[in-house]
């Protein structure tokens, strides 16, 4: 029986390499010369930590990570940005989720909107995925087109399409 999963997940290394890139931005900008700016990337703990002079280079910052993040096919949705803190360096901080996975509730929301769609297919959550499967293709490419419309706050990708 044909089916798929609807997964929400983040390629590290295209994250990293937009982290390099603003690195890289944010050294040959005349706005930044003689502020200390650090951006650092743990990829097990999947967490981003920007500290930098005051709150309009913070912004500068974030708005450079997110074009960074765009032109290398990484949603932006996927981070989660914290409220910015004094440090006692006189600088700001902010520290930067990654986000990864289907939450149950957002599970919830796509399987109730597949369910109303009156199509003739199975949807179930399991873990932080949701599997779709159905007796036509067709069925399950209106799903994944019904799926992107619906625009739920979190980046989507369909993967493991058997048929």
């Amino acid at each position: 029986m044909p089916s798929f999963d609807i997964v929400s997940r983040v390629e590290l290394q295209e994250l990293d390499n937009a982290v390099n890139n603003t690195k890289k931005e944010i050294e040959t900008r005349y706005d930044f010369r003689g502020v200390a700016t650090e951006l650092t990337l743990n990829k097990g703990a999947k967490k981003l930590h920007i500290e930098t002079g005051d709150d309009m280079k913070m912004r500068a910052v974030q708005d450079m990570l997110i074009g960074h993040c765009v032109r290398r096919k990484v949603d932006p949705r996927c981070l989660e940005f914290k409220d910015i803190e004094p440090t006692s360096k006189g600088q700001v901080k902010r520290d930067v989720l990654v986000k990864e996975g289907i939450s149950k509730e957002i599970g919830q929301k796509v399987v109730k909107l597949i369910k109303e769609s009156k199509l003739k297919v199975q949807a179930a959550i399991q873990d932080e995925q949701v599997r779709v499967t159905g007796k036509q293709i067709d069925d399950l490419q209106s799903v994944i087109r019904m799926v992107k419309e619906a625009n739920f706050d979190v980046p989507m990708q369909f993967v493991n399409m058997k048929s």
